[in-house]
């Protein structure tokens, strides 16, 4: 059995449809990336999968159970979503302790401290959460998520608001809870170097539709696993060397900013798509390459002004 599962899920609102025949599934003890732009129906799809919302069509089962029905699976999932479910006139420690109260978590104040120690907030345990920065809040809030050490954990936006060294904790954290406890995770982040360092597969969607859905790798090499950043000269004609790029099967995708292209490829080698924009008489001040990255194909995936594919 999937840990989640969705098949041709729709929702529409009042009319308008925020998903369309979304399909993909998540295995047991992966970290899984929901990527998109804002809007596009990743927190939507989160919502139906925890029961919060019904879908118009198709199904949307966690542990092959729907959430709106089923409270012995609920219990069993933790989340985190842009509400962080903190009370601001409890302390850290009371949060945490209530949560645990819900939950029926044994060794309850055991827990409430290695939590807080984990998460570097033992020193402000007596502090109530209004006076916490947003940083502190959202690392709580991910201590709260994953109180009752759930099997599945829903994560909107994890990292948000954190510095460098706390997201590297995250990281560490949530790459620790699927490898050693077996847990299932679900990631939707805007934090792409975050997303391909901890998550083995992605679906990116957007207008609530599913645009790819692999391995972090496989995407990479099936969308370009090259690029090729090219800056042309003053006098060059920069249409003209984007029309020169559309006549070869090899070019996945073309971004122009000013005066320079960033080409994804395939098979063809660099030197041979330099070779073709010289043939047309087009100059180029500065060419190189690099490995595409998942940022690379997230952006060739969503962008509204795409050139070439």
């Amino acid at each position: 059995m999937k840990a989640i599962e969705i098949e041709n899920l729709s929702k529409s609102f009042d009319g308008r449809w925020v998903l369309r025949n979304v399909s993909f599934s998540v295995d047991a003890g992966e970290v899984f990336g929901y990527l998109g732009p804002n809007g596009a129906g990743k927190t939507t799809t989160m919502r139906v999968l925890l029961g919060l919302l019904r879908p118009t069509s198709g199904t949307a089962l966690v542990k092959g159970a729907d959430l709106h029905a089923n409270d012995e699976v609920r219990h069993s999932v933790g989340v985190l979503m842009e509400n962080d479910g903190l009370y601001d006139r409890l302390s850290a420690w009371q949060n945490l302790d209530y949560y645990g109260r819900l939950y029926g978590v044994k060794d309850r104040e055991e827990r409430t401290a290695e939590l807080l120690e984990t998460f570097g907030l033992s020193a402000r345990r007596g502090d109530k959460v209004y006076t916490f920065s947003k940083g502190m809040r959202r690392k709580l809030g991910i201590a709260r998520s994953i109180i009752h050490d759930p099997e599945i954990l829903f994560l909107d936006e994890p990292t948000s608001g954190l510095d460098p060294e706390a997201q590297r904790m995250v990281r560490g954290s949530i790459t620790d809870l699927s490898r050693r406890e077996g847990m299932t995770v679900m990631l939707s982040s805007h934090n792409l170097d975050e997303v391909e360092k901890i998550c083995t597969r992605v679906a990116v969607i957007k207008n609530g539709e599913i645009r790819a859905y692999d391995t972090v790798e496989n995407l990479r090499e099936g969308r370009g696993g090259h690029t090729l950043a090219v800056t042309l000269s003053k006098e060059a004609d920069a249409t003209a060397a984007i029309e020169v790029l559309r006549s070869s099967s090899s070019i996945i995708a073309v971004r122009q900013d000013g005066p320079r292209l960033t080409i994804a490829h395939g098979e063809e080698s660099s030197s041979a798509i330099l070779a073709s924009i010289f043939r047309a008489g087009i100059g180029i001040e500065e060419a190189s390459k690099t490995s595409r990255s998942l940022e690379d194909v997230y952006i060739d995936l969503v962008k509204e002004q795409e050139v070439v594919g």
